[in-house]
């Protein structure tokens, strides 16, 4: 329905009817291609009782609405009205009564699409991720010059009276303040925040970020705009500052991998809740929670949206920021844990030795994981040791200790500035537990990928031979390929995503300007599918070949023909992508020549290899966040371990001192790596179990493929507050 509600109360050519070539090659495209508008019309009765008039000539009864609070508010409105206003409309003689009782009730279920990601009841709206993406190319690009001239930048984000973009994007470049309307600065926090400028300048950084969000306010709820800020920088401190207003350049852009997944995952959601609702069920949102789509009343989650701002207008910052959710919440104590540090002597020493170590292939997001361990450790008392070039550096004793003002300006950096190798510890077990020995560890966080997890089950089974590595050790998981058994997501794996996607989207433009043209892109990942999978499904791909589902001389034919077919449409481009170990024998090479040879004067065919651009780049603002808070977490795991241990003189012999840290489903979990042992293929260097595969036939369905979509873990409705009353929450 173009035009939203309007379209909707207006009628007529306004409802058009969707075919499947109606929505080919929009996946890439930012905003919206039906268009939106804000209908004041939809506000009255009258303007509701011509849209019912409308729905029922179409014979709709079932209304999927994409938008925020107010479009999700008034579509619950019309619900509840429904059979009302086909009564009046009988009763008028504009429809009959036999259409009254056909369409006698009206189904709804939400999807929620904003920016601004202030609707209560799901951790991600569908288009935060993207908005996060412009702020973070804004804010990198200004680090530099602001790095070059030392000067202070006051930037301000939108997000209404929503501080969520404001708070993430502070906790992704590690800002050196944050305005957000639901977490007002204390009384005189205009002096605070000039000393703690003042403080990072005299610790030699050469800049200063202070991010306000658009509607920030003070303990009185009067606004702080940025230009107050500025003034108030430039009285007291005399620093050069600068302010950036960033407007609508987030709402534009073309969407990323995160958003487009999240989108089809929340659209193939939402029509399962169509096709099961009932005239009893309430009209539902289907939402995110941890990494799960669940389904919340509709109703219940608009009641905590708006009670956020009664709190606020009531003063009441704390019941705003409770009421906001939990990933709010965790964020915001995680942000004021990295961004200001106390005094030494307000620090309570724990007399214990944390170190950090990168293993296996670099990923991006490793820093900003070990920026966030190494500041969570010194507030917690621990001396932080960090150990350069993996277990072979470990070995060869390249320990040092790591301070508060080393690891700042990390989040933004790729790669992994510890520097990382594949070598495992197995040959250097001795040296190693003489290293330990003579830098008094007492704790290890490895954040690394596959080689990691290896690496972690050998030094438990070296346990029993040598006594220093009895000490807590937890793995952070960091890999492109995200194939760490006991986690749903790893450090990097997104920022690789994009980088597929942005390629795919790339060549699909050069392949409509020649048409005819089928690509066929090898992505990285050993023998895990996850970049290929995840990278067809945000690419719009034909087909993607993965090692995880086999597949012979068969399906490559029938992906041709099907192929075939769709250059007769008016769609006359192909995407195929391939893991680079999917088979042995079906190589990239002999696919392109299958293609080629299959599609003579159908269509051409041309071939890319992705290579290692898949491991580098700066780190989406996913991994740069995902990588601060799990790392926060692993820290907080340590520290219970060591004053568990400490001072008792206890060792750490049982299995559950030696831990993956991940997120499954809605919950992070410390999996003991003895237990995970039974979970994972190590030939093939995957888990035997992977949640993204369930996707797969989601995949084939939008290619035009015949394939049966598994709806048994499909989300049943929940009350808003029970949400995860079991294990500890995941929210991303």
């Amino acid at each position: 329905m173009p035009k939203g509600y309007q379209g909707m109360v207006d009628g007529g050519s306004n409802i058009v009817e969707a075919k499947w070539e109606s929505v080919s090659s929009i996946l890439q495209v930012g905003g919206t291609i039906i268009g939106s508008a804000r209908c004041k019309a939809f506000h009255t009765r009258e303007g509701r009782l011509q849209a019912a008039g409308n729905l029922v000539q179409w014979g709709i009864t079932n209304l999927c609405v994409i938008g925020g609070d107010g479009s999700l508010t008034g579509a619950n409105i019309f619900r509840k009205e429904w059979s009302e206003l086909l009564e009046e409309l009988a009763k008028n003689g504009k429809i009959s009564e036999e259409a009254v009782t056909n369409y006698s009730y009206l189904n709804v279920v939400g999807m929620v699409g904003s920016i601004d990601n202030d609707f209560c009841g799901t951790d991600m709206t569908i288009g935060t991720d993207s908005a996060l993406h412009r702020i973070m190319e804004v804010i990198d690009a200004i680090m530099t010059t602001a790095q070059s001239h030392q000067r202070t930048f006051v930037l301000e984000v939108m997000g209404r009276h929503c501080g969520y973009l404001a708070l993430v994007s502070a906790l992704a470049c590690g800002a050196d303040w944050v305005f957000l309307p639901e977490s007002p600065p204390e009384e005189g926090w205009e002096e605070n925040m000039c000393v703690k400028l003042s403080e990072n300048r005299a610790r030699k950084k050469r800049l200063n970020i202070i991010i306000v969000a658009e509607g920030a306010i003070d303990t009185q709820n009067q606004p702080i705009s940025s230009e107050k800020i500025k003034d108030l920088v430039v009285k007291q401190l005399g620093f050069d500052t600068r302010v950036t207003i960033l407007g609508h350049v987030q709402r534009g852009g073309t969407p990323s991998a995160f958003d487009r997944i999240l989108a089809s995952r929340m659209g193939v959601e939402a029509v399962v809740a169509l096709l099961e609702a009932t005239p009893e069920t309430p009209a539902c949102v289907v939402s995110l929670s941890g990494n799960q789509a669940v389904r919340l009343p509709l109703v219940e989650c608009v009641q905590m949206t708006q009670d956020v701002q009664k709190a606020m207008d009531e003063r009441r910052f704390k019941d705003a920021v409770r009421l906001r959710g939990r990933s709010f919440e965790g964020n915001l104590n995680i942000y004021k844990r990295l961004a200001i540090k106390l005094p030494d002597d307000q620090i309570t020493k724990s007399n214990c030795n944390v170190a950090v170590i990168n293993v296996g292939a670099p990923a991006a997001g490793m820093n900003a994981a070990v920026r966030s361990a190494v500041r969570v450790g010194i507030a917690d008392g621990h001396k932080m040791l960090a150990i350069y070039d993996g277990f072979d550096g470990f070995a060869k004793g390249q320990i040092k200790e790591i301070g508060w003002s080393d690891v700042g300006g990390w989040t933004g950096q790729g790669g992994s500035i510890l520097g990382t190798k594949r070598a495992l510890p197995g040959k250097f077990l001795e040296e190693i537990a003489e290293q330990i020995r003579a830098h008094s560890i007492n704790a290890l966080l490895i954040i690394g990928g596959f080689e990691a997890y290896l690496g972690l089950l050998e030094l438990s089974a070296a346990r029993e031979k040598y006594e220093e590595l009895c000490i807590p050790m937890v793995m952070v998981p960091a890999t492109v390929s995200n194939n760490v058994p006991g986690s749903d997501f790893s450090i990097g794996s997104d920022t690789a995503l994009n980088t597929i996607t942005d390629t795919c989207d790339r060549i699909k433009q050069s392949a409509s300007g020649t048409k005819r043209r089928v690509f066929i892109i090898e992505t990285m990942g050993g023998y895990c599918g996850y970049l290929a999978n995840m990278g067809g499904l945000a690419a719009g791909a034909d087909a993607a070949y993965i090692f995880e589902e086999p597949f012979d001389i068969r399906d490559l034919q029938s992906n041709v023909e099907h192929l075939t077919e769709k250059m007769k449409t008016s769609i006359q481009r192909g995407l195929v992508l391939r893991n680079e170990s999917c088979s042995e024998n079906y190589t990239t090479d002999f696919i392109y020549q299958l293609y080629s040879e299959e599609g003579k004067g159908v269509f051409d065919c041309r071939k890319n290899v992705l290579g290692h651009m898949q491991q580098g780049g700066v780190p989406s603002p996913f991994d740069r966040n995902f990588g601060t808070k799990i790392s926060a977490r692993a820290m907080q795991w340590i520290t219970t371990k060591l004053k568990e241990s400490y001072g008792k003189g206890k060792k750490c012999v049982s299995d559950d001192c030696i831990c993956v840290l991940g997120i499954s489903k809605r919950n992070v979990l410390f999996q003991p790596v003895a237990d995970l042992k039974k979970e994972t293929d190590f030939e093939h260097r995957i888990p035997k179990e992977q949640w993204w595969l369930k996707l797969r036939p989601l995949m084939k369905i939008l290619a035009k493929y015949k394939a049966s979509f598994d709806v048994s873990d499909s989300g049943q409705l929940e009350p808003v507050q029970d949400q995860n009353t079991q294990g500890e929450p995941a929210a991303i």
